[in-house]
Parts: structure tokens; sequence; C-alpha cells
């Protein structure tokens, strides 16, 4: 069970992002609205989706329990979550994994290797705008992939979107198969800089559904 402090700390988190991504997420909304939004495209889950729902499975992918993982660079995913008219998908959820800074993921499929000390899965709750984020790392690469982080977004028990996010001018892009098969525009709406914030990277996605 989580301690208090870390439960300060979440809270304090989340408060703090919320707050960073107010601005831009209101800003992305208003101005979808004005227009039809192209859906995100979806993406293969891949052969590593949770077989069973862990047991730490919050906004904190370096946290694991008691475990606290430093490896890779940390890093804030943040986003908003809108239908094709622009309204924010109120009630859904967004679910990511990845692989740890080893390129290695906690599944049978990839001989269950990942770091005990990374998370490697979350779920959180999209808020009233639609907005999420995550506290995890910038996505490694592992053989025959670029960098990336799986997300599928839910409304109840129905999946609306499942895709992967990808880091901007990463070399291994040019070089990934399902990067490669995108428009331009597909990719550059699963696409995001990581930018250095004071104490992670920060990446934006904005992800379109149809609900």
């Amino acid at each position: 069970m989580k301690n208090e402090k870390f439960d300060r700390y979440r809270r304090i988190w989340i408060a703090r992002t919320l707050a960073l991504g107010a601005a831009g997420g209101a800003w992305m909304a208003t101005r979808a609205r004005a227009q039809a939004l192209m859906p995100t495209p979806a993406q293969p889950e891949g052969p590593y989706y949770p077989l069973r729902e862990p047991e730490d499975a919050d906004f904190d992918l370096l946290r694991n329990g008691s475990r606290e993982y430093a490896k890779g660079r940390a890093a804030r995913v943040e986003g908003v979550v809108l239908d094709i008219s622009g309204k924010p998908l109120k009630g859904g959820t967004i679910e990511i994994w990845q692989c740890d800074a080893d390129g290695r993921y906690d599944h049978p499929r990839d001989g269950s290797r990942m770091d005990a000390a990374f998370q490697g899965f979350g779920r959180v709750a999209l808020d009233a705008e639609g907005r999420f984020g995550f506290r995890t790392i910038r996505p490694s690469p592992y053989v025959g992939r670029t960098p990336h982080i799986h997300a599928k977004i839910k409304l109840g028990r129905q999946t609306l979107l499942t895709t992967q996010l990808y880091v901007e001018g990463d070399p291994g892009n040019a070089r990934d198969g399902i990067w490669r098969r995108m428009s331009e525009a597909e990719r550059a709406s699963v696409t995001a800089p990581y930018i250095d914030a004071p104490d992670a990277l920060r990446a934006v996605y904005r992800l379109v559904v149809r609900a």
C-alpha cells in the first residue's frame, strides 16, 4: 500500500500537471471545435498488452508499489482526448503501457523481464476537459521498433481507440514499419516532441476518437 507521503506527492503532482496543461488543453479544444477533426489513426495493440490487471496501475509508472524506478529519462506524458467535433471525451479512461529503459515488457511473450521497479502500465480517468497525465519515462526502443508508448482509450467497457504514441525527431522513426506506413498527417497526430521541463521531459498529445 502506498504511504501517506506518496499520496500527498501524487495529489500535488496531479494538481500541477492539470494546471500546466489547462491553458494548452483549453486552447486545443477551442480550436478543434471550429472544424471536424481527423480521428487519430488506430495502431496495433501489439503482443505485450497485460494479461492481467497489474496490482499497481495508477498514473505514476516510475513507482511500482514501494519500488522507485530510476533508469531512463523521466517524462510527463500529457494530453487531451476529444471527439471528432472537438468536444472533450467525458467519462472516458486512457491506458498506457510501454517497455522499460532496457526495452523489456512485463509479459510472458517477452520473458517477463521488465525491471520490477517500473510499473509499465497505467490507467487514469479523463477530467471534464478530456485531459490526462502520466509520470513515466521517455519511451525506449527495442529490437525492430522505434520508441513508442501504447495507448488505449475506453468509454465504459467499449474500446474507442488503440494507438501508439511516438517521439518527434527520433532517428528510429524512419526505420519503423508501422510509423512509415502512416501518412504525414497521421504521423503528426501521434508524434510529439519531448521538451525539457524543470523536473522532467514533457510531451503533449491530442487524441481524437469517434464516440
